[in-house]
């Protein structure tokens, strides 16, 4: 049996490349809006407040159900609570 290596996890449980990517994508915004609500020490109501959603979806976003959220409304969950994103790193995948 071989073994595989991967780089990330998303590369090893999603179904496509592309997949993988998206996944990537979203983890690192949900940890930046955890990370938020996390700093601030705020509690479900006002994150959501803060955030522009309903305390169920901050639940979710807690709870770290990513595929509940697209990339879209996560960057407007980041805007909508005056956060910018800085430089995005894009590589070529090096193909073994």
């Amino acid at each position: 049996m071989k073994i595989q290596k991967f780089d990330s996890v998303w590369d090893a449980i999603s179904s496509t490349p592309e997949e993988a990517e998206n996944m990537k994508v979203r983890s690192q915004l949900v940890m930046a809006l955890n990370g938020l609500i996390g700093k601030r020490g705020l509690d479900t109501r006002q994150a959501a407040a803060l955030l522009g959603v309903s305390q169920p979806r901050v639940s979710e976003l807690a709870s770290g159900k990513i595929q509940l959220f697209s990339v879209d409304k996560l960057i407007n969950m980041l805007a909508h609570a005056g956060m910018q994103i800085g430089t995005i790193e894009i590589s070529e995948a090096v193909v073994a």
